[in-house]
C-alpha cells in the first residue's frame, strides 16, 4: 500500500508550469506516473500548463496527450506569465491534494514522497525547502536577498519562499485567490496560505542546475518589478491581512 492510502487523503492532482520547457515535460511526465505508482495513487490527474512556448514543447505536449490516461494540457494562446500560470493550475486541478512544481526539472518529482510522508491529521499544505541551491552565484545572492527581506517584511513563518515544490490540500487551496501575474505569485501563495491560518509542514528537498532552456526569474529587470510587486502586497496581505482579495 503506497503511503498516500490512508484516512489522510485518496486522490492526488499534479500540475505543472511550463515555458519553453520542451527538453523536460516528457521526462516529468514519465517521473509523475512512476510517483504515482510508488505512492499507490489510483485516484489522480497530471496537468500541465503550457504559457505560450515557442520551442516546440506545445507541439510535444499535444503528442503525449494522446498517449497517456489522465493526462491533460492545457495552452495559454501567448506568454502570460508564472502567476496567471499557477492560477489556471489551481482552478484546473480537482482532486483532494494538488501538488505543482516547476517545469524545468529543477526539482526531483520522485521526492513527492517526502512531502506526502509529512501529512498529518490537520496539516493543510507540506512546502519544501531546498537543501542547497544549485544555480549561478549571482542568483543565489539574490536568491538569499529576496529571502531574508521578503520573511522579514511580511512575517513568513517557512523557510524557503521561492521553493516551489508543495503539496496543498484543495480545500485550503480554494480559501485563498491568487491574483500576480508574476513570479510574486509564489509569495503571494504563501502568505495568504499563512493569513488562513493554513497548517503548514515542511521537507527538505534536491534542488539541481537546469539543463533546458533559461531562467525567468532574477534577473536585473525582474528584480526591479519584484520590488514594486513587493510594495503593491505588503499593505493588503500584512496590513489588512487579506487572503481573498
Amino acid at each position: 500500500m503506497g503511503v498516500f492510502m490512508n484516512d489522510l487523503a485518496h486522490s492526488l492532482s499534479i500540475f505543472f508550469p511550463c515555458y519553453n520547457d520542451k527538453g523536460t515535460v516528457d521526462k516529468l511526465l514519465q517521473d509523475s506516473l512512476a510517483a504515482i505508482k510508488a505512492l499507490g495513487i489510483n485516484d489522480y490527474e497530471i496537468i500541465f500548463i503550457d504559457d505560450g512556448s515557442t520551442d516546440g514543447a506545445r507541439e510535444l505536449l499535444a503528442s503525449l496527450q494522446q498517449q497517456v490516461t489522465n493526462f491533460k494540457v492545457i495552452f495559454h494562446d501567448r506568454n502570460f506569465g508564472y502567476g496567471r500560470v499557477l492560477q489556471t493550475g489551481f482552478a484546473a486541478a480537482s482532486k483532494e491534494w494538488i501538488f505543482y512544481t516547476d517545469g524545468d526539472a529543477q526539482y526531483d518529482v520522485k521526492e513527492l514522497e517526502l512531502l506526502v510522508k509529512a501529512v498529518e491529521p490537520g496539516v493543510d499544505w507540506v512546502t519544501g525547502y531546498k537543501i542547497k541551491r544549485q544555480d549561478a552565484l549571482e542568483r543565489i545572492v539574490l536568491g538569499k536577498i529576496y529571502q531574508w527581506v521578503v520573511k522579514a517584511i511580511f512575517f513568513l513563518k517557512i523557510r524557503d519562499v521561492d521553493c516551489n515544490f508543495r503539496l496543498i490540500r484543495k480545500a485550503s487551496a480554494d480559501k485563498i485567490n491568487l491574483t500576480m501575474d508574476n513570479g510574486s505569485v509564489c509569495l503571494e501563495l504563501v502568505k495568504k496560505l499563512q493569513n488562513a491560518r493554513a497548517v503548514v509542514r515542511e521537507a527538505p528537498v534536491h534542488h539541481y542546475s537546469r539543463v533546458y532552456g533559461h531562467s525567468q526569474f532574477f534577473t536585473i529587470n525582474r528584480v526591479v518589478t519584484m520590488v514594486m510587486t513587493l510594495l503593491k502586497l505588503w499593505w493588503p496581505l500584512v496590513i489588512l491581512r487579506k487572503t481573498k482579495t
